[in-house]
């Protein structure tokens, strides 16, 4: 696999710099892939703009910073307005539908895929786990990761007592996903 920048925004409390450990940690102790991350969050705990820069490869990377993401992945308005017009041409952007509404931001060629993860999170009974329902469907709609390594590292990196709870979490996201590409048992669907 050619170097993929991944970078991930949101609001601190929304668990995006957990999003992007897990997706390295997948790569890079599952997967036997390369990986790396870098964290940026305002000084405020929650609700201040953070983000998560990761970056895969099948060899070692010798500059981690993202400057122009292969896949953006955005739980925030705010996180959206900041981060799509960096997005490369071809890429894929992955939303949080029911807090982000596109617009003309978007470069050429871009392909968008939208879940309610919040709603989703919700049902399963913890609002605090949309963030493992967004690694769900980035796996499910990029397969950069598999699903095999994404899940056994949110085993790994969630608080014990809660891996029951986001592992239905990561299952959540994955379907969302498979099935909005048409992968999964139910063929293609469109965003929520």
């Amino acid at each position: 696999m050619p170097k993929t920048e991944i970078r991930v925004g949101g609001l601190g409390g929304q668990g995006v710099i957990l999003c992007g450990h897990i997706i390295g940690k997948a790569a890079a102790i599952y997967d036997n892939k390369h990986a790396t991350l870098i964290q940026s969050f305002g000084p405020e705990a929650r609700g201040s703009a953070c983000s998560a820069q990761v970056s895969l490869a099948d060899e070692p990377i010798g500059y981690p910073y993202v400057k122009r993401p292969d896949v953006l992945i955005v739980m925030s308005p705010d996180a959206y307005s900041q981060f799509a017009p960096t997005l490369k041409p071809g890429g894929i952007l992955l939303y949080e539908s029911e807090l982000v509404s596109l617009d003309e931001k978007l470069p050429e060629g871009v392909t968008a895929y939208g879940i309610p993860a919040t709603r989703l999170a919700e049902e399963l009974g913890r609002r605090l786990v949309l963030n493992i329902v967004m690694v769900g469907f980035f796996v499910g709609t990029t397969a950069l990761v598999s699903a095999e390594a994404a899940e056994r590292a949110v085993v790994h990196s969630v608080p014990k007592g809660t891996e029951q709870l986001n592992q239905r979490a990561f299952r959540k996201g994955l379907e969302f996903g498979l099935n909005l590409t048409g992968q999964g048992n139910g063929g293609p669907r469109h965003d929520a």
